[in-house]
């Protein structure tokens, strides 16, 4: 009888994604540790000021607005592994620059401003092809699998990271924590080296072009992918700010040092990670009622942690939000990703990833402001209650097209036992000539690196 943890664990019985997996964790790491020393940077340039973390968050984050669906063609189109190799060489030089700046003591606000917003630039390329890649690393029937373990690995850093920064910060300052995840992209860059090219799980024939306005086309068909994706926008934008509003939360309301600010972050990186683990058991495409239904308990549990009287609680109460959050994204992602026709799911997941990262510019200048004029605590009860409302506008919908169900075609239950909407490659009429679904086709994903 085999083990469960071996059905947790199974897609690292490849060798490439062992390889991939090991890499990012050092990588990931690095970038958690970065995006603290960063955000206290900025805080201590700038007096505390929100606004002013608003405004770094969102250069980094408003290349994926304008470059996401660019990007997801390339990642059809060229050669994932060295695109990634590319990206991963320039961060590391852009962080090392910086590093350089912090170091010496010439870093301002400007300086700060600029390496965030030529990280997002390169974020823009790496984000939709890392996605993509690792479906070539497992294959189809090992994505699912791969897709959490992904999140694991992501909330794995993201615990070590940001504790770690802490530590750093208060004995060696930010600099030397922004030179040592320079060094970090170097991990990532030697396992895409010491991959077999062989045996990665690679298309037949790459597509000259590919048109992004047909996939957005293909998303609009299908109301299955439109109203998670909608969804997901809003949460997006100003449901995961929490790069902005943690840091915020911990020193003005908690006056933390930097040490407490890390085990905040890091409390809610665990909270993440146990719900990737969770996820890792999920075997086939999530219903749309588990999607609502997660995001209602995230917005719920972001606003209790907003309310939090205390620094325990807080720290309490982010752990269980980061759990309901990560739950929430893995769930909507696997929908979206199950449910996509293969002939598109480069530019379906480019376009998932610019409605769930690419709205951070305008959510981080809205939070942000808010914060600042109404305190951090402000922010993440406006996040949370932005995730309720909607959430439930989402329900309302599902439930009113769901009440006709015995009378229309769509719902005629298929041979695999479930309607046509839950069917892994969904129920897209409006291409009579599509190519068949199944999870070999689709793309795992995942909390961006710099955002969970």
């Amino acid at each position: 009888m085999r083990s469960p943890l071996a059905g947790t664990f199974q897609s690292l019985s490849v060798r490439n994604f062992r390889l991939f997996v090991a890499g990012q964790l050092v990588s990931v790491a690095g970038t958690w540790m970065m995006v603290v020393a960063q955000d206290w940077l900025v805080l201590s340039l700038t007096g505390d000021s929100g606004t002013a973390l608003g405004v770094v968050t969102a250069l980094q984050f408003a290349p994926l607005l304008l470059l996401t669906l660019y990007a997801g063609g390339l990642a059809d189109r060229y050669d994932k592994r060295r695109l990634l190799i590319a990206a991963n060489l320039v961060s590391g030089v852009l962080a090392l620059l910086l590093g350089i700046l912090v170091f010496t003591g010439s870093a301002g606000l400007w300086h700060v401003c600029v390496f965030a917003l030529g990280l997002g630039i390169v974020n823009a390329v790496e984000v939709p092809t890392r996605m993509s890649f690792v479906s070539e690393l497992v294959g189809g029937d090992l994505l699912p699998n791969a897709s959490a373990l992904s999140a694991a690995y992501f909330n794995v850093a993201r615990v070590a990271g940001p504790a770690l920064a802490g530590l750093l910060i208060d004995w060696l300052g930010t600099g030397t924590v922004m030179l040592l995840n320079a060094v970090s992209y170097l991990a990532t860059v030697a396992a895409l080296r010491a991959m077999r090219p062989g045996e990665l799980h690679r298309a037949g024939n790459r597509p000259a072009r590919a048109p992004v306005m047909d996939g957005v086309r293909h998303m609009v068909s299908r109301r299955d992918l439109l109203l998670p994706m909608i969804l997901v926008a809003v949460v997006g934008m100003l449901g995961f700010n929490f790069q902005l509003t943690l840091p915020l939360l911990a020193k003005t309301e908690f006056h933390a040092d930097a040490s407490a600010f890390g085990l905040l972050t890091t409390a809610f990186a665990v909270g993440s990670l146990l719900a990737a683990f969770v996820t890792t058991r999920r075997r086939g495409r999530p219903r749309a009622r588990l999607v609502i239904g997660s995001a209602l308990a995230a917005g719920a549990l972001q606003c209790a942690a907003g309310l939090a009287p205390t620094y325990t609680w807080a720290a309490v109460l982010l752990l269980c939000t980061g759990f309901g959050s990560l739950y929430f994204a893995q769930a909507t992602n696997h929908r979206i990703q199950l449910g996509t026709d293969p002939a598109y799911r480069g530019r379906v997941m480019a376009l998932y990833t610019l409605v769930f990262q690419g709205t951070t510019p305008v959510g981080a200048l809205l939070i942000g402001a808010l914060s600042e004029r109404y305190g951090a605590r402000s922010g993440l009860v406006a996040g949370g209650a932005a995730t309720l409302l909607a959430a439930v506008a989402v329900l309302l919908v599902q439930l009113c097209t769901e009440r006709p169900r015995f009378r229309t075609p769509d719902k005629i239950r298929t041979s695999h036992g479930g309607t046509p909407d839950d069917h892994p490659a969904g129920n897209d009429r409006s291409r009579p000539g599509r190519l068949g679904g199944g999870a070999q086709g689709h793309r795992p994903g995942g909390p961006r690196r710099l955002r969970p």
